[in-house]
């Protein structure tokens, strides 16, 4: 039976020009014999924890996956029982409820803020740099802080809201650079503990809060890399929230990454390890959400800057290890290497898009100038 799996294994890796224990960067080195077998059964799911387990490397992780998706093969590793079991949640559930909701904040961002830091910029940005006209991480992501204040012309005296704050990046950056008041929300006790210290002296306010409760007007609106754990089933509501606290006049963006297909979860891996109870928005989904509520002025595509983002946390996340590995076994090394190279790969390939959409209740007097 394994000698069946393995031939399988090999024609269709041959597809996309991946050998088994080849020389190449991207090949694939087998440890373990059982590693074919186990994918055909367990999908993403099983070929994750496999790495995870020692039984199989790349050289390159990030050529491997980005091979793998660019020659479409993934097909052929999606129906399995974790895939399925994983959609009938999704279908069957609200996986992104209040209750549910801060499963990803407990296993993912409150993780120590010392192996965040270890890899981020100074404003702690952990979504998508802006790599215009630049290869420094620490340029690209006040390029992209930059972008997102003139995107929502921001200027002194604005009431400004980032739901989903994080470590308080933007908040700062934008009270300092444009005199705005900025109002934070997380579900992380870790980030708003962290944030509190990161922006004090600044008019900001941090509360530990879901969406779904807040309260106040404000002139602009920021959701940056938040609306993936919100879930398809929960869009429409946190549109009409956002519509209900900007002002009429007010700029609302979006800054998320995007899926070129419309579906209810993550993949079974990334959801169990990474982003529990999360899923990547489609443009018909986004497009439903807003419809009636919002008049979309920009929708800016710079999904292609993810693969230098994504490059540049794994090589700060590998040169520091050592200084937070007391913290961590090395498995979860074997994970998050993973995570961030299979991510690189993804997105080099174009297997999934990152989105800026600035929206208006009213739409904007005049033409709303893009800014690039």
């Amino acid at each position: 039976m394994a000698n069946k799996y393995t031939q399988l294994a090999g024609q269709i890796l041959e597809k996309a020009g991946i050998e088994i224990n080849g020389s190449k960067p991207w090949d694939i080195q087998v440890h373990n014999e059982r590693l074919y077998e186990r994918v055909f059964r367990q999908g993403i799911l099983g070929l994750g924890e496999a790495y995870m387990d020692g039984w199989w490397d790349a050289e390159a992780l990030d050529q491997f996956f980005f091979k793998v998706i660019k020659a479409k093969i993934r097909k052929n590793f999606e129906k399995n029982i974790p895939a399925l079991l994983l959609y009938l949640k999704s279908r069957l559930t609200n996986m992104q409820s209040k209750n549910s909701a801060v499963v990803v904040a407990r296993e993912h961002y409150n993780l120590s803020v010392k192996l965040y830091t270890s890899f981020l910029d100074p404003y702690n940005q952990y979504t998508c740099g802006y790599f215009k006209d630049t290869d420094d991480l620490n340029v690209a992501q006040k390029q992209k802080l930059e972008l997102i204040c003139k995107k929502l012309q921001l200027k002194s005296g604005d009431r400004v809201l980032d739901i989903g704050c994080g470590w308080g990046g933007f908040a700062k950056y934008a009270a300092e650079h444009y005199k705005v008041s900025v109002t934070g929300i997380t579900i992380s006790k870790e980030q708003l503990v962290y944030a509190e210290k990161f922006t004090k002296g600044l008019p900001i306010e941090l509360y530990l809060q879901d969406y779904r409760d807040l309260s106040g007007q404000f002139d602009k609106i920021l959701i940056c890399g938040m609306i993936e754990h919100v879930g398809y089933k929960n869009y429409r509501n946190l549109i009409e929230i956002v519509n209900k606290h900007l002002v009429d006049s007010g700029l609302f963006l979006l800054h998320t990454i995007g899926s070129n297909n419309s579906a209810t979860s993550i993949n079974p891996w990334t959801n169990k390890y990474i982003f529990p109870n999360s899923m990547i928005p489609s443009l018909a989904q986004l497009a439903k959400a807003f419809e009636g509520l919002f008049i979309v002025e920009d929708w800016h595509n710079f999904g292609s800057y993810y693969d230098p983002t994504l490059m540049a946390w794994f090589r700060n996340f590998d040169r520091n290890w050592s200084q937070i590995k007391t913290e961590y076994d090395d498995r979860f090394y074997r994970m998050w290497k993973y995570y961030l190279l299979s991510s690189a790969g993804v997105f080099r390939a174009r297997g999934m898009q990152l989105w800026q959409i600035v929206l208006s209740k009213n739409g904007v007097q005049g033409e709303y100038k893009s800014i690039r």
